[in-house]
């Protein structure tokens, strides 16, 4: 039986540098970075030297006021990213396709500088100073709660937890129900708001964050650098609009990419630090090449995880130079101007391989200047590269060993979107 195909007939994002995929693209081509200095009236305040900061978004705008209230950060941004990713796809629960045949995987950490400031008041004023919306405002699964009760969506409603794999994931699993025929149309992404106090003081604390780069924030996240020290913490939301192709051709729907396969592995090592030698990751590239029946020479172009961390960067170099060999395709990680919006990463970065692969320029990794040995790759740096491309793969790794990469390939629907 030959499985379904599945297409991206819509992108949605809120980032540091952009709310399209196009615009996101072109920051990244042309090195508009979105690392700065926490601004003084930010609740992030002096715990964080460096961040990246998404456009703020009025609640009100994308749900009744009375709730507008009551939500976190990262609700808001999933429910804008989702808008967006309909438009885009110029899709309509109900008008185009059956609710119960409409899905949303929304993953994402959940609400917990909404928590965090439910915690305060009851520090201060006690039992009854907690609110009563605090869960329906906060809870992991809320955003794709949300996104179903906006558009009526009826069937699967799901979340994962994957830490910063968890954008990714939310991809694979939709293709995973795409081609077992149980949904027509999945809404799949990531939302993430982590930029409040003690977020951002247990990133410090536990030495990941960037540091020393007060003075030239935009030069923070440097992945695959020999002077990186460190993530930059980011925050933003990304939403694809997923179909089987043959119920996107019989809509008319233009697609943006083909989705070909996935792998997801885990390294079953430590909680926060991955393996040495790659070989999780290694692993998880080989299954989502071989789940989209292709070989490593396919691959025209590698959109690392590369979060300018001294270990990650290391093993991910290796997982990509074990598998292709010495001559691993152009890789790069568009981290250095969105810093890391942990599982929302995953999203984005998929978005801007989309990108890449349609438009033929590969966008390079920023403040790479003085490449680390031991990350010894196919570097995309300083300025795009210009290159025709059949094949992409995102990497997104996660807290608890998790891996994840995604392969997409240029779209086979009739109808296709102009780069």
């Amino acid at each position: 039986m030959t499985r379904p195909e599945v297409v991206v007939t819509g992108m949605g994002m809120v980032t540091p540098v952009g709310t399209t995929a196009a615009d996101v693209h072109a920051a990244m081509c042309e090195g508009r970075s979105g690392l700065r200095r926490p601004p003084e009236d930010h609740q992030v305040g002096t715990a964080l030297e460096v961040g990246a900061f998404s456009p703020s978004i009025d609640p009100a705008t994308l749900m009744p006021a009375t709730e507008a209230r009551v939500v976190d950060r990262y609700i808001v941004m999933a429910l804008k990213a989702a808008e967006d990713a309909l438009r885009d796809a110029d899709f309509e629960v109900g008008r185009d396709a059956d609710p119960y045949r409409v899905a949303v995987i929304l993953s994402g950490t959940g609400g917990l500088a909404t928590l965090e400031a439910q915690v305060v008041v009851r520090t201060q004023k006690g039992r009854l100073g907690v609110s009563p919306y605090l869960l329906p405002g906060m809870l992991p699964n809320m955003g794709a709660a949300r996104i179903a009760i906006k558009y009526g969506i009826r069937g699967f409603v799901s979340s994962s937890g994957t830490a910063c794999a968890a954008g990714s994931q939310a991809i694979g699993e939709a293709l995973r129900l795409l081609r077992a025929d149980e949904a027509d149309v999945v809404l799949a992404g990531c939302s993430e708001a982590p930029l409040f106090p003690t977020l951002a003081d247990t990133f410090g604390n536990a030495r990941a964050l960037a540091r020393g780069w007060g003075e030239d924030p935009e030069s923070a996240s440097r992945p695959f650098d020999r002077r990186r020290n460190g993530l930059v913490l980011g925050e933003g939301a990304g939403v694809f609009v997923l179909e089987r192709k043959d119920f996107a051709e019989a809509r008319g729907a233009a697609a943006h990419a083909d989705v070909l396969g996935w792998g997801v592995t885990n390294d079953a090592h430590h909680p926060t630090t991955p393996r040495p030698d790659g070989e999780g990751a290694r692993e998880c590239m080989r299954r989502a090449l071989k789940d989209a029946a292709l070989e490593p020479a396919d691959i025209g172009y590698l959109n690392a995880h590369g979060t300018s961390t001294k270990l990650g960067d290391a093993a991910e170099a290796l997982a990509i130079r074990t598998l292709f060999g010495a001559d691993t395709p152009p890789v790069s990680s568009t981290k250095a101007v969105t810093g890391h919006m942990l599982g929302a990463s995953g999203v984005v970065e998929s978005a801007v391989s989309i990108q890449a692969l349609r438009s033929g320029l590969l966008p390079p990794t920023h403040n790479l200047d003085d490449p680390d040995p031991d990350c010894d790759l196919d570097h995309v740096r300083k300025d795009p590269r210009a290159a025709h491309v059949e094949h992409v793969i995102s990497n997104s790794f996660g807290f608890g060993g998790h891996n994840v990469s995604v392969v997409y390939g240029r779209p086979s629907t009739q109808r296709t979107r102009t780069a």
